[in-house]
């Protein structure tokens, strides 16, 4: 069974991956899944291990893994978390093209939400009700160390640049009020991940333990 690798966060070699995806993204408008956003995120481990800051509980971050099965067709792209709280942030990235959160839909001037983050957004209420069905299982503390974890969803999807007009306050809007097992969702384009990383630079240095 794939395992949730130990991981000693360093806070300098964060800041320097985290400069290489505002530079990565300064010379992509479009991404795709496969072909860069799991490659990237994978040569670059104190990066991705920062996600789980999204999660109200992580302390110190010192769990990290790609690709990493729940149970049955389930696999999260990227799982990061603090195995002392027990808290993790299980992420779901899809690709980031024109059309990856909005879409066109007949005359309307309002664009509908896509099926690319309906797709994303689908998958991680499909985690969380999996969990909470499997949580008290052997199988489930073999994952997670421990029979009750706290756990964080996070869609990572699209550019802002390919947002029109009041789609970033909709996106927002979507993040903040809707709801999933008394959790939020956090929905962020790459761009608003990069912002929300780079502003958090003091809270990433409790995860080095500095």
């Amino acid at each position: 069974m794939k395992t949730l690798e130990a991981i000693r966060f360093d806070f300098d070699r964060f800041r320097k991956e985290a400069e290489e995806l505002r530079r990565w993204l300064g010379r992509r408008a479009e991404l795709g899944e496969r072909k860069h956003i799991l490659p990237f995120f994978r040569k670059r481990p104190h990066l991705a291990a920062s996600l789980a800051c999204y999660g109200p509980f992580v302390f110190r971050i010192d769990r990290l893994a790609f690709e990493y099965p729940l149970f049955g067709d389930f696999t999260c792209d990227l799982v990061a978390g603090d195995s002392t709280s027990g808290a993790y942030c299980l992420v779901e990235f899809e690709d980031a093209g024109p059309n990856s959160l909005f879409v066109p839909h007949g005359k309307k001037a309002t664009r509908e939400w896509s099926p690319r983050f309906e797709h994303g957004f689908g998958q991680i209420i499909d985690w969380f009700c999996l969990l909470e069905d499997l949580k008290k299982s052997d199988a489930f503390a073999a994952r997670f160390g421990a029979r009750s974890v706290s756990t964080t969803g996070l869609l990572v999807v699209g550019r802002d640049q390919h947002l029109r007009p009041g789609e970033k306050e909709r996106l927002e809007w979507r993040r903040r009020n809707v709801v999933v097992a008394s959790q939020h969702v956090h929905c962020v384009t790459f761009d608003g991940l990069l912002d929300n990383l780079l502003g958090a630079l003091g809270t990433f240095r409790l995860g080095a333990g500095g």
